[in-house]
């Protein structure tokens, strides 16, 4: 019976932490069709809500905004709307802040949170997962010698708190694991290890 129920648990388990992080999802975006007008409200049109209709409008919301800012027309609105944000002291320094973190982790081109690392952490000997962010920049770079790159070292089984490094590039090896496959292994405190894909980790060779 104890092996029943403890199967019983795994199955159910995962679905039902899914189930309610989607409802949490699916329920917090529903609060954007409150931004509508009454009379386009669903529950005066038909009556009733229709559960999802936020999640739809705010997926549109977010495309529209895309295309019309993917103009020249829509560029210059952008820029009036930073120049306007820039004259307020507060709003200033949070919104830049979080636009650069934002720009650089969804950039085609950036590096950060492309590659799954090994490092050692928070002692030589001890090896935990990173996930590469770029190269140190700044004053910071001036008083580094050699090469080094910048990590995020995450907590289990919380990834979205952790640790900012800056280690030399000969310290760390990049491994043949996606970021996915990483967060997992996170994740589940080491019990959900990715496949194996080759024989041993590659050395460190990180692009610039």
């Amino acid at each position: 019976m104890k092996k029943y129920f403890i199967t019983g648990l795994l199955i159910w388990i995962p679905l039902s932490i899914t189930f309610m992080v989607l409802a949490w999802i699916v329920g917090t975006l529903d609060q954007i069709i409150e931004w509508l007008p009454d009379g386009l409200q669903p529950r005066n049109a038909i009556g009733f809500n229709i559960p999802g209709a936020g999640l739809v409008v705010g997926l549109l919301i977010v495309l529209a905004t895309g295309l019309v800012a993917a103009n020249v027309i829509g560029q210059k609105l952008v820029r009036y709307w930073e120049a306007l944000l820039a004259r307020i002291p507060v709003v200033k320094s949070l919104y830049y802040g979080v636009k650069q973190v934002s720009d650089t982790l969804f950039s085609s081109t950036g590096q950060a949170f492309r590659k799954a690392l090994l490092v050692q952490y928070p002692r030589h000997g001890s090896w935990t997962i990173a996930f590469l962010t770029g190269a140190p920049g700044g004053d910071a770079a001036n008083h580094l010698k050699g090469d080094h790159v910048s990590v995020y070292v995450p907590t289990t089984p919380n990834p979205t708190s952790g640790f900012f490094l800056m280690m030399p590039k000969e310290d760390v090896i990049e491994l043949d694991m996606s970021v996915d496959e990483a967060l997992k292994y996170i994740i589940s405190m080491g019990v959900v290890a990715p496949a194996v894909r080759s024989a041993r980790p590659r050395p460190a060779l990180l692009s610039e």
